[in-house]
């Protein structure tokens, strides 16, 4: 029967256990630039023994950043910084995968081109604020991306993939999660366009569609996942009908014969997350499921066992634990997280958790 140590193909990669390291934003990378960096090239080395690594969220143009220090992949400087940390993780015997993000409204005029509005699905303004280089400011109203703009924002997917190819990753992950541009567009509740990317949850559903399209052009879809998080209302995302939503969007991806598709199962934020069936989007897709949701050890062995989950990506256990997938094996203690560390600063907190002796 096979459990967390057990290998796994997803789809052309060979993964030595099922323990994925989920994406983490860690705000580390190099200013100017936001190019990744020696510190970063030690963290993700540290970390190689799990079965795939997925980067932190990585935007795929200058307007697609949402956040002060976080990695790019749209220049020949930050596609430099990458090969280093890759040959270092596969140099440890990992495998990575790149995210490809773009915030949409989850920005700030202050962290984009010329002081650019956000753009977005719709001219909705989120709750909440922005981290800023200056600290928190009030989020404002996005501009609605125009339909004729479209076709330029895939082609920054098409070229951020192909710089993450040329710098070496073993596969991408479309960032569809987490109340960003692709969800922003998923949801009715930030999406009310009157053109073919609006109304139908087909029509809401295209977007995503032409990206993964448009990225697996470029990687063969066998290289490709995608993350979804159908009840999580991080970043002021809502949807009437979400299990309708999700079941149409697992559907869609089906012909594709992704790597996986990975599925944040819990909310990130406040509030009582809305009904949501998880193994009815499991029955509606039929490749490799990636399961993300605050997962230890014993409820990861379950899940695969039940064959509810091929998979299981980990996200603050590695932060604190880089030898998890050994403490797992070992059934030794976990390491606690410093949760004041988590976002910007040094090594503290960063690349000194120690491993076992």
């Amino acid at each position: 029967m096979a459990d967390l140590f057990s290998p796994l193909k997803l789809g052309r990669t060979e993964l030595r256990n099922r323990i994925v390291m989920a994406p983490l934003t860690r705000n580390r990378a190099t200013v100017p630039g936001c190019i990744p960096n020696a510190m970063m090239v030690t963290y993700y080395a540290q970390r190689a023994s799990a079965g795939l690594i997925i980067s932190e969220a990585t935007p795929i143009s200058p307007m697609g950043h949402g956040y002060p220090a976080t990695p790019g992949i749209h220049s020949a400087e930050q596609v430099a910084g990458w090969k280093k940390v890759i040959e270092a993780v596969h140099a440890n015997g990992g495998k990575i995968y790149l995210q490809l993000w773009h915030v949409g409204r989850i920005s700030h005029p202050s962290l984009l081109p010329d002081n650019a509005l956000p753009v977005a699905p719709s001219a909705i303004k989120p709750a909440g604020q922005a981290f800023t280089y200056t600290g928190l400011q009030d989020f404002v109203t996005p501009r609605a991306l125009e339909t004729n703009e479209i076709p330029a924002l895939l082609e920054d997917y098409r070229r951020g993939a192909e710089l993450a190819l040329e710098a070496g990753f073993d596969g991408v992950e479309v960032h569809a999660a987490n109340g960003y541009l692709i969800d922003q567009f998923l949801r009715d509740g930030t999406n009310q366009r009157s053109d073919q990317y609006g109304g139908s949850i087909a029509n809401r559903t295209r977007l995503l569609i032409e990206v993964v399209s448009t990225v697996s052009k470029v990687w063969g879809a066998d290289r490709v996942g995608v993350r979804l998080s159908p009840i999580n209302p991080f970043n002021d995302i809502l949807d009437s009908n979400p299990q309708a939503l999700f079941n149409h969007v697992a559907e869609a991806l089906n012909p594709f014969n992704l790597a996986y598709l990975h599925v944040v199962e819990v909310g990130m934020a406040g509030g009582e997350p809305q009904p949501f069936d998880f193994n009815e989007l499991r029955r509606a897709y039929r490749g490799n499921y990636m399961a993300n949701g605050s997962y230890d050890k014993a409820r990861g062995n379950a899940v695969i066992a039940s064959g509810h989950a091929d998979c299981v990506a980990y996200g603050v256990p590695f932060i604190a634990n880089p030898d998890l997938v050994e403490r797992f094996m070992q059934g030794a203690a976990l390491n606690a997280a410093d949760q004041s560390s988590f976002y910007g600063g040094t090594e503290k907190g960063y690349t000194d958790y120690p491993a076992l002796a």
